[in-house]
Formats: structure tokens, C-alpha cells, sequence
């Protein structure tokens, strides 16, 4: 099987780690609520989280900004993995979401590895690495 397909693949398990949680957050689910609260966060974190959450689904799904919807997810990933390390957890169900946090997290990591070339930052360390290559 081909890399960009294997990425595409990679996005869309992204896209349905992050889209899943989405109806959760939107309809002020007991759970969210709760999960939100123990952060210290109320409503218009987890709405905001849910929201900047349907961006990245949304760029991971289209051409030409897949790698900036990778690094919004990547971000928003990071959060979560820091909030299960520090005040969550991953006992019981709250070990289910954070196991697919990091899942999202190093998927995200690795799409944006793969379509460095696409963004101009990692575009320039690309660059470096292939004059290093040449020399």
C-alpha cells in the first residue's frame, strides 16, 4: 500500500477520534460537563475545545491544509494528554479516551512529518535536511 494512502487512512482515524467526542461536547453531555468541570473549565471550554476540534476534522479532510488541520489537532491532542496525565487519569472510561488521545496525538505527529514539505516552517527544515543529504 502507498504512503499517502496509509496517511489518508492515518487522517480519517483522526478525524473519527476527534468527531466522535464532538456530539458529546455540543449537546452539554452529563459526562462532559462533569469531565470539564474537574478541569476547571465550564461550557465555553468544552464548546470552544468541540469547536477548534470540528476545524481540524474539517482541514484534515482538505487538500492543501490537511498538515495545519494535524498541527490544530496535534495541539488540542497535547491538552488532552496533559489534562489524563495531571487530572484525569486513565482509570475506567476516562482510560479509553485518553488511550485515543495519544492514538490522535502521534497520528497527528506523524501527518505532519509526512506533509512537512506543505508547511513553511518544516518546509525550511526539510530543505536543511536535504542539503545535509547532498553535501
Amino acid at each position: 500500500m502507498k504512503a499517502s494512502k496509509l496517511i489518508w487512512i492515518a487522517q480519517l482515524i483522526v478525524v473519527v477520534i476527534l468527531g466522535q467526542t464532538l456530539f458529546f461536547k455540543f449537546t452539554d453531555s452529563p459526562e462532559t460537563v462533569e469531565l470539564f468541570s474537574r478541569l476547571g473549565m465550564g461550557a465555553f471550554g468544552y464548546k470552544l475545545i468541540g469547536s477548534l476540534e470540528l476545524v481540524a476534522c474539517l482541514l484534515l479532510l482538505i487538500p492543501g491544509v490537511i498538515p495545519w488541520g494535524a498541527l490544530l489537532g496535534w495541539g488540542l491532542m497535547t491538552g488532552a494528554v496533559i489534562a489524563h496525565v495531571t487530572e484525569i487519569g486513565f482509570e475506567g472510561p476516562m482510560g479509553q479516551l485518553g488511550t485515543m488521545a495519544i492514538v490522535a496525538w502521534l497520528l497527528c505527529a506523524l501527518i505532519m512529518y509526512v506533509r512537512r514539505s506543505e508547511m513553511p516552517l518544516l518546509r525550511c527544515i526539510n530543505r536543511n535536511e536535504k542539503n545535509e543529504l547532498n553535501s
